[in-house]
């Protein structure tokens, strides 16, 4: 269950940080490595916050890992923290977002993913449940305003 509103009895196991990187009208997507959770999967930069870490220097430190791209505090902006509850556990997500006017070089994490892919986000909400990372359309959905 995603949640916009802070649920009752919510225990967030952990936060993770996603950020919409923009070029063009498209968003850059990765696709999980199969071993890693929901791999296999295509979703956002994004990972977990680490003790002590403020929100954006984590999303900051996700996408350099993850896409190779630098991005600085002025050009990131915070769009907002969603609540979700998947089986036993609760974790907050937050959502930032950058829009290029450049298209940068791309370098995935080996370690992480299998490749990435510029994509509308009609073409992400259009992609199937099992192609995506859970909630990626919800998130697509609600950023975007799409309906």
């Amino acid at each position: 269950m995603n949640y916009e509103i802070l649920p009752d009895n919510f225990n967030p196991k952990f936060e993770i940080v996603s950020c919409f990187i923009e070029h063009n009208g498209k968003v850059i997507i990765l696709k999980r490595h199969n071993h890693k959770s929901q791999g296999g999967r295509w979703g956002l930069p994004a990972g977990k916050v680490e003790e002590g870490e403020d929100i954006t220097r984590a999303i900051i430190r996700e996408v350099k890992e993850e896409t190779g791209i630098d991005i600085s505090f002025e050009c990131i902006d915070y769009f907002k923290k969603t609540y979700h509850r998947h089986g036993d556990y609760d974790f907050a997500f937050h959502t930032f977002f950058i829009k290029l006017d450049f298209l940068p070089e791309v370098i995935i994490s080996p370690n992480e993913h299998q490749e990435f892919t510029w994509k509308t986000p009609l073409e992400i909400i259009a992609m199937r449940k099992d192609e995506i990372v859970e909630d990626l359309d919800y998130i697509c959905k609600l950023f975007y305003k799409i309906i």
